[in-house]
């Protein structure tokens, strides 16, 4: 099998490897009334603390209009709250409430563990030489995207 059919063929696996991710990773965020995207915005504040909209968005990866309605549906449950910057009006911090923090609490330590056992075929090494090939991939995706721009850089 030559290069292009083997990286057309890791592509596929690791689209089919997404898919299977997420339907578990979904199952698993459901039980608790939330979506991937409010389990990744509670994460991320339980994680990373207080974070701009923009910030989330960009960590998150969803389009600016799906940030805001997550945000809303995640106020609306109680889980965050909005917090205007006091200098730059335009930009809004979110944080977990204490009845958000605690639902993340609960979940995390079996969130986590069932991410684990996803990875049970591999041993610790290869998980790592996955994560390094996966960095060395993005880089290449980035660098791509934006070819003009990086060339500037």
């Amino acid at each position: 099998m030559d290069r292009q059919e083997e990286a057309l063929k890791a592509f596929i696996g690791l689209k089919r490897t997404q898919d299977l991710f997420d339907t578990i990773l979904k199952k698993d965020v459901t039980q608790h009334g939330l979506t991937l995207n409010e389990f990744a915005v509670l994460e991320l504040l339980y994680h990373r603390g207080e974070q701009a909209v923009q910030k989330i968005k960009e960590r998150i990866l969803i389009a600016s209009s799906s940030t805001t309605y997550v945000i809303d549906r995640l106020c609306s449950k109680g889980y965050v709250t909005r917090r205007p910057d006091q200098v730059d009006k335009r930009v809004i911090y979110v944080n977990l409430t204490e009845s958000g923090h605690s639902l993340i609490e609960s979940m995390f330590p079996e969130h986590a563990e069932l991410i684990e056992s996803l990875f049970s075929q591999l041993t610790t090494e290869e998980i790592h030489v996955l994560r390094e090939n996966l960095k060395l991939i993005s880089q290449t995706i980035r660098e791509n995207l934006n070819p003009v721009e990086n060339e500037e850089k």
